[in-house]
This record gives C-alpha cells, sequence and structure tokens, in this order.
C-alpha cells in the first residue's frame, strides 16, 4: 500500500494483545504512530491471521463423503482419505487438470483474504509442477505465504528423488513431509539433511493417527511438527527442548476421528503452539472457527487462542511481516465491526472475537 492511513478504534497492541483506545497510522505500509486517544469509534483491530498449515490443492474436491465409502468410513480411515500415493484426495489431484488446479486454489486463497488472514503455510503436492501452480494463483493477491513442497518420485533411485528435491527447494521454502510412515527413513534422513544444507525449511506431519511415528520425525530435527495428536508429555518436553513449533489442527482432527491435539500440554512444556485449517476437502479456510473450537471445546484461555492463530503463526514460520500491531512492524491489520449485530455488547474485545467473531464482522483489511 502506498501514502497515510489513520484508523481509530480499540487496538489490541504488542505481544499481549492489550487493548488500547486510539489510533494507528500506517504510512508505506508500516506502522509509524500508535496513539492514546478515545475516538467516537466501535472499531476493534487486530493482527489479521496466520493459517499455519493448508493443504489448499485440495480445494477441488470440497465435499468428499464421510460416510461409507468402498466399505470404509472415511472419517475413520486417515490413510484411506489423504495417505500419498493413492489416498482419495491423490487420486483426485491426478486427474484434475492443472488449469482447474489454479483456479481452485485461487478460490481458497481468495476465502483467507477475505476472512481474515494475512498469510498462511501450503504443504503442496505434486513436486515442482504443483509449486508453480500454487504460485500462479497466488500471483496478484494480497497474502504472504511459505511454500512447502513434496517429491513425487520416492520410489526411484536415490539420485533422482534428491535431484527432484534440489528443484523444490530452488522454488520453494522449503519441504512439507507427509509422514515418515510413508517414505524410506534413510531416504528421509539424507532428504532433511540435504533440505538443511539448502536452508530449506523441514517441516513433517507427526503423532496424527498414532504416536508411533513421533520419536523418529523427531530425529529428524525439523524445523516444525504438525498435529502431534497423540503425543505424550514426555514427547511434549522433548519438542520443547528442541525448540520446534507445533501446528495444531483441531478441526481437521475432529473431522477425521483421530482425537484432539493436548493442546494445554503443549503450553504448560512452552511449545510455540500455532494453528492450521488444513485440507481444504475438509474444513473451509476459515480461522474464525478454529478459534471458536480451541476456547470452547479445549476451554483455553481466549488471549493464548488469539495469539496461536496470529502471533504465535507469524514467528512459527518466519513472517514477522505479520507479528503484533507495534510502531515499525509492518501493517497486517484487520478492522471488525464492535457494533455489529454478532458483536454488540461484548465487554473483552478479544474474547468476543474469539469466541464469537465471524468473517462478516470485519470491516476492512489493512496490509503492507
Amino acid at each position: 500500500m502506498s501514502g497515510e492511513q489513520v484508523i481509530s478504534g480499540t487496538i489490541l497492541v504488542g505481544d499481549e494483545l492489550e487493548p488500547v483506545d486510539g489510533y494507528i497510522c500506517v504510512k508505506e505500509g508500516v506502522i509509524k504512530e500508535i496513539g492514546e486517544e478515545k475516538r467516537e469509534t466501535d472499531n476493534i483491530i487486530a493482527p489479521c491471521f496466520v493459517n499455519s498449515h493448508t493443504h489448499i490443492g485440495d480445494s477441488v474436491f470440497k465435499d468428499p463423503p464421510l460416510g461409507k465409502y468402498r466399505g470404509y468410513r472415511l472419517e475413520r480411515d486417515l490413510d484411506l482419505l489423504v495417505k500419498p500415493p493413492d489416498g482419495l484426495k491423490h487420486q483426485i489431484l491426478r486427474r484434475t487438470s492443472y488449469n482447474k488446479l489454479v483456479e481452485s486454489m485461487k478460490s481458497s486463497i481468495k476465502d483467507m483474504i477475505n476472512t481474515g488472514t494475512g498469510a498462511f503455510a501450503d504443504f503442496r503436492e505434486s513436486g515442482v509442477t504443483g509449486i508453480q501452480a500454487l504460485k500462479e494463483a497466488i500471483d496478484d493477491t494480497d497474502i504472504d505465504n511459505i511454500i512447502l513442497g513434496r517429491p513425487t518420485d520416492t520410489e526411484g533411485p536415490e539420485s533422482n528423488t534428491i535431484s527432484e528435491i534440489d528443484r523444490i527447494l530452488k522454488n520453494a521454502e522449503g519441504l512439507g513431509i507427509s509422514g515418515v510412515n510413508d517414505m524410506d527413513m534413510k531416504l528421509l534422513e539424507k532428504i532433511s539433511d540435504y533440505t538443511r544444507k539448502n536452508r530449506g525449511l523441514f517441516a513433517i506431519h507427526a503423532g496424527e493417527k498414532q504416536r508411533s511415528d513421533i520419536s523418529e520425525a523427531l530425529s529428524l530435527k525439523p524445523d516444525l511438527m504438525v498435529h502431534l495428536t497423540h503425543a505424550n508429555r514426555q514427547d511434549l518436553k522433548e519438542v520443547s527442548d528442541e525448540n520446534i513449533p507445533v501446528v495444531v489442527c483441531p478441526r481437521s482432527n475432529f473431522t477425521t476421528g483421530v482425537g484432539m491435539p493436548p493442546v494445554a500440554d503443549m503450553l504448560e512444556e512452552e511449545i510455540n503452539v500455532a494453528v492450521g485449517t488444513d485440507n481444504v476437502m475438509l474444513n473451509s479456510v476459515n480461522m474464525f472457527a478454529e478459534m471458536e473450537t480451541l476456547s470452547k471445546l479445549f476451554g483455553i484461555e481466549d488471549r493464548q487462542v488469539f495469539k496461536m492463530c496470529t502471533l504465535k503463526g507469524a514467528t512459527a514460520l518466519g513472517l514477522e511481516k505479520n507479528g503484533s500491531i507495534q510502531e515499525g512492524n509492518f501493517a497486517s491489520l484487520m478492522v471488525l465491526n464492535g457494533k455489529s449485530n454478532n458483536l454488540s455488547n461484548i465487554n473483552n474485545p478479544i474474547s468476543g472475537i474469539v469466541r464469537r467473531g465471524r468473517p462478516d464482522d470485519i470491516l476492512s483489511i489493512i496490509r503492507a
């Protein structure tokens, strides 16, 4: 954005999101001044969301059967739904044209922007072709992103896989691996080492369906872990000791029936916990829904929930540009109507947004 803009309202300022009545002056996309001053406005100004784990290629198929499918119940058989190379989603991706894939992802990206997300991280299937499709979908949109690619050739000669990894790392920020059970462990060790040497981000799913893969995933020294639904306290202590951020996906875990992540224990172990909406075929990219789930079903304190869905995600992904509202930081702001039919009569702006906020409460998005 260019020029200067002044926005007034109740501002959720700094790393602790303290409500301050005042104004923000944004110039050339940077927060130049935050002033305390009571003004006649009901706006609430908050950091934009960071959706820390998505699979938006799934946007081509948003209503999979959640009852019986070929004799199985999909919500109880995660492998049948998403495991590479022959899970239902991968079958659909293989028969989807490039143009349709781009257009469907573009719709989900627009949906993220309209629902208050300023940045997202995507585990992108289909190798370099998949990465290029996502870049094309992102083009000309105002959203920051981290693309974590995934190799397609893991069964052939090792040299072929490493060559593909090299191409991926030249086109993306890193790798997003489905899990240690989907690839030879020795090959995974070489891939993780190669990724680090080339300064890429190495992220991996772990502990989603069972606990048995967590230890091997940890041995790869990942930069980011996703799910840890079945992690015990010792697992979490090791994750904390290694200072590895974790992305939880509560609505996804609920839909697939794998259990619910031990978020409270993660926070007690001082893990940096971020939040993602996961597979678009199962859930919308609406982060308000994730916040309501964490607050009401998990009983996590509202301020902590909002941090997880905004500031903690920015830190986990190295996207400080999308961080807290402070002078000198880039602007990544959503302005909400505190007097909407939904939010009127709330007493605490954080609790109000977390427990009952909706996309239609957003008045505008202000981005650097």
